[in-house]
C-alpha cells in the first residue's frame, strides 16, 4: 500500500529535488504542495517537476488530511522547525531538510513530540545513502578499517553575492550550509565529539557576517575529525571529498557527489574477502541524491524495518553543527 505524502514549502535548496523522488516512487503517493510564501510560489512554482502538482490554499488543508502520513518539510531553513512542528502535532511523520534551524531548544521539544507520538524525523542529510559511503559503512561495521583515529572532510562551493546576503542571517556561514551533512556522517562513524573548535572566517570581505573559509575540529578520546568549507573554491564539486583513516585500513572518497560516479579507494592492512592488500579503487553504483532518504523513509513508516539514525542521533547531529557554528559550546 502506497504512503500519502505532501510537501511543506519550495524555498529550500533540495525542495525540487524531494518532490521529484516522491513523484517518482513506486510507494508513494504524493498528494500537493502547500508553500505559504506567495513570492517564492511565484519565483519557483513554475518549474518542471512541479507541472501537475496540487497547490493546498492552506495548510490546514493540508495538515489536517488524516491519510496524509508524512510530510517533507522544504522552507527556508529559518522556519522549518516550525513547519516541522505543525506537522508533528499534527501526527505526521517529518522528512525535514537540513539543517535543523538555529534554535536546539525547539528542535528538542519537536524530537519530544515525535518519540510521544512514534512519529519518525528524518534528516535531509544527502550522502547518508550514497553508495560510496554505503560502502564505508560496511567497511566500518565488519571492523576491516580497525579502529577509526582520524576523519577529513572537505565540501566547499562557489558563493555568488546574492548567496552570500542570503546565507549572511545564519549563523556559521559555510559550515552551517554545507558541512552539516559532513557532521552527520562524523557522528554517525564516531558519536557526539568530546571538544569542537570552530574557526570561522571571512576572507572575501564582502558582508563580513557571511562566514566564508570555515573549519572545524571534533576530539575524540581516541580520535580527530576536521572538516573543511569556503564559499570561493573554482571547481568545488569535484574536490568535494571524504577521508576515513583507521588502524587497518583507510576509505578516500574523491568526489563525493554524483554528478559523475563516486570515486572510491581502499586500502587494506591484509586482504579481506574480495578485497587485496593495499590501495584499491572500488567501483561503487551512481544513485540520485534524495532516493534513499526516501526509501529508507517509506520503509520505517510501513514498520518494515527499524529507522537507520535515532531521534537521538538526529539531536546529536544538529548540536554538533551549532557548536561548530559557534552558536553553543
Amino acid at each position: 500500500m502506497s504512503v500519502k505524502m505532501a510537501q511543506y514549502g519550495i524555498a529550500h535548496a533540495h525542495a525540487s529535488g524531494k518532490t521529484d523522488a516522491m513523484k517518482r516512487n513506486p510507494n508513494v503517493e504524493f498528494c500537493g504542495i502547500f508553500e505559504p510564501d506567495s513570492k517564492v510560489h511565484e519565483k519557483k512554482a513554475g518549474a518542471e517537476v512541479y507541472k501537475g502538482v496540487r497547490w493546498y490554499e492552506s495548510k490546514d488543508q493540508m495538515l489536517e488530511d488524516e491519510s496524509i502520513s508524512a510530510v517533507a518539510v522544504e522552507g527556508y531553513v529559518r522556519d522549518n522547525l516550525t513547519f516541522a512542528r505543525e506537522c508533528v502535532n499534527h501526527d505526521k511523520h517529518v522528512w525535514l531538510d537540513k539543517p535543523a534551524g538555529t534554535d536546539l531548544k525547539v528542535f528538542q521539544e519537536i524530537l519530544d513530540i515525535a518519540a510521544k507520538k512514534n512519529l519518525m524525523v528524518q534528516l535531509g542529510y544527502m550522502f547518508r545513502y550514497n553508495s560510496g559511503f554505503q560502502f564505508l559503512f560496511d567497511r566500518v561495521k565488519e571492523g576491516s578499517l580497525g579502529n577509526i583515529f582520524s576523519v577529513r572532510g572537505h565540501m566547499s562551493s562557489l558563493y555568488q553575492n546574492q548567496q552570500r546576503i542570503f546565507l549572511s542571517e545564519y549563523p556559521g556561514g559555510m559550515f552551517f550550509e554545507l558541512l552539516c551533512h559532513l557532521t552527520d556522517i562524523v557522528v554517525y562513524l564516531l558519536g557526539r565529539p568530546n571538544k569542537v573548535t570552530p574557526f570561522l572566517r571571512n576572507e572575501l570581505g564582502k558582508h563580513p557576517e557571511f562566514k566564508d573559509n570555515c573549519m572545524a575540529v571534533f576530539e575524540y578520546d581516541k580520535a580527530i575529525a576536521h572538516l573543511e568549507s569556503s564559499a570561493l573554491e573554482v571547481g568545488a564539486f569535484e574536490a568535494r571529498r571524504f577521508e576515513v583513516y583507521g588502524t587497518k585500513g583507510s576509505v578516500i572518497m574523491e568526489p563525493i557527489e554524483p554528478r559523475q560516479n563516486p570515486t572510491v579507494r581502499l586500502c587494506l592492512h591484509e586482504a579481506r574477502g574480495n578485497f587485496v592488500k593495499g590501495w584499491q579503487v572500488v567501483n561503487v553504483e551512481k544513485r540520485s541524491r534524495y532516493d534513499g532518504e526516501l526509501v529508507a523513509l517509506v520503509a520505517d513508516i510501513r514498520g518494515e524495518k527499524k529507522p537507520d539514525r535515532s531521534l537521538d542521533h538526529e539531536f546529536i547531529v544538529q548540536e554538533t553543527v551549532l557548536r561548530a557554528s559557534g552558536v553553543i559550546k
